[in-house]
């Protein structure tokens, strides 16, 4: 009844990696831990059985920053002059989902939209990144 973390095995069948770490989050992301990961031999983790709900692809997000009008052709879909610097801003980490799971409207909402060209995890803490 809990999500837990899972990898595909080379015939796409779903393995449980829960007894090797909680969550793919925070320090599973380590370069150290993904070498532990990685050295592990996926056809001997339990395969899961049935059509489980798959979650996102981490867990744990801290923070979730968004560049817009990144690219030319992006502004002018939009209808917008192409900025001068980057434009940031942030998104609640409770809009990430699992690829398969219902995207909740806003009540009201006029215009919805979505995109995403690149996702980048920091696995590692940093500054000025």
């Amino acid at each position: 009844g809990q999500e837990r973390p899972g990898i595909l095995d080379p015939h796409g069948q779903i393995r449980d990696l829960s007894q090797h770490i909680a969550d793919l989050s925070g320090d599973a992301l380590l370069p150290a831990a993904l070498d532990k990961l990685r050295a592990l031999d996926i056809n001997q983790l339990p395969r899961v059985e049935g059509q489980p709900r798959l979650g996102p692809c981490v867990g744990h997000i801290g923070k979730f920053i968004c560049i817009g009008l990144n690219y030319a052709d992006h502004a002018a879909e939009t209808g917008a002059a192409i900025p001068s610097e980057p434009v940031v801003f942030n998104k609640w980490t409770s809009a990430v989902v699992g690829p398969n799971d219902e995207v909740q409207i806003p009540r009201d909402s006029l215009k919805t939209d979505w995109e995403v060209e690149l996702g980048v995890i920091i696995g590692q803490g940093g500054r000025y990144i």
